[in-house]
C-alpha cells in the first residue's frame, strides 16, 4: 500500500494532468469506466436530439416560407383581380356619363334643328 502511494505521489508531481487523474481515481475508483460510459451515453442521446430538432426547425422554416409564398401569390391574385373590376366598373360608368361638351352640341344641335322647322 505504501508502495502504490508513493507511486501515485510520484506521478502528481511530474505532471498536473496526472495530478487530475490521480484524484479522480481516488475518487471514483473502479467505477470512472460506468461514469464515462454514461456520459457518453447522455452526449449521443444529447447530439441526437439536437439533431432531431434542428431538421423540426428546418422542417418548419421550408413549411413557413412555402405558406407565405403561397400567401403572396394569393394576394396578388386577389389584388390583380380587384385591380380588373375597378377597370371595368371606371370603363363603365365613362360609358354611362354623358360628356358635357358633346351634351352641349347636341342639345346646340337639336335646338338649331328645331328652328329650322
Amino acid at each position: 500500500m505504501a508502495k502504490e502511494s508513493k507511486a501515485i505521489e510520484e506521478k502528481i508531481s511530474d505532471d498536473p494532468s496526472s495530478k487530475i487523474e490521480a484524484i479522480k481515481n481516488l475518487i471514483f475508483g473502479e467505477n470512472i469506466a460506468a461514469y464515462n460510459s454514461e456520459f457518453e451515453k447522455v452526449k449521443k442521446e444529447i447530439t441526437s436530439k439536437k439533431k432531431d430538432l434542428e431538421d423540426l426547425i428546418d422542417d418548419t422554416r421550408k413549411e413557413l416560407f412555402q405558406a407565405i409564398d403561397n400567401l403572396s401569390t394569393d394576394l396578388n391574385i386577389r389584388i390583380t383581380e380587384l385591380e380588373d373590376n375597378l377597370a371595368d366598373k371606371t370603363d363603365m360608368l365613362d360609358n354611362k356619363k354623358v360628356d358635357k361638351k358633346v351634351l352641349g352640341d347636341l342639345l346646340i344641335n337639336l335646338g338649331e334643328k328645331i328652328n329650322q322647322k
